[in-house]
């Protein structure tokens, strides 16, 4: 019975490790890898993120926000810098590699590692700045508004 029990087992993991590789090749090479990718960086998260919205623990809220951060700023900077996705060989498989990295169960992932390493400190350095721009773009929008409704009146 325990050589059926290993059998399985055995055979589990090499059907896990060639559905890994089928993904990653299809990453490289396949038709929808970007939706593919993009998919695995949203759907989890998002189900986790809700989750953790649900339950009493901020600390897992934390953690999400931390990984939609990292995101969001991989997402813009894809944006701005749309030919990387050409220039970089098997960019979508590099991207959703970094993606599980930072969604990764583990204490101190990805996410967790850039935003302290990266994003707060920059963070932090100009959030007056940021701040003051902010506010001076919604008087500027607020004053604007006004102006609108007092012509239609």
């Amino acid at each position: 019975m325990d050589v059926i029990v290993n059998l399985l087992q055995d055979n589990s993991q090499k059907v896990a490790i060639g559905a890994v590789g089928l993904f990653a090749l299809y990453l490289m090479f396949g038709w929808a890898a970007q939706l593919l990718c993009n998919t695995v960086g949203i759907i989890y998260p998002a189900y986790i993120s809700m989750k953790a919205i649900e339950s009493a623990d901020k600390v897992d809220d934390t953690k999400w926000l931390t990984y939609w951060v990292i995101y969001a700023v991989l997402s813009t900077a894809e944006f701005f810098s749309g030919f990387l996705t050409s220039f970089i060989p098997f960019y979508w498989l590099l991207k959703c590699i970094f993606l599980v990295w930072c969604m990764a169960p583990i204490q101190q992932n990805g996410s967790v590692f850039l935003y302290h390493r990266f994003i707060r400190p920059f963070f932090l350095k100009h959030v007056s700045e940021t701040d003051a721009a902010l506010n001076k773009l919604a008087d500027k929008a607020k004053k604007m508004a006004g102006d609108i409704m007092s012509k239609n009146e």
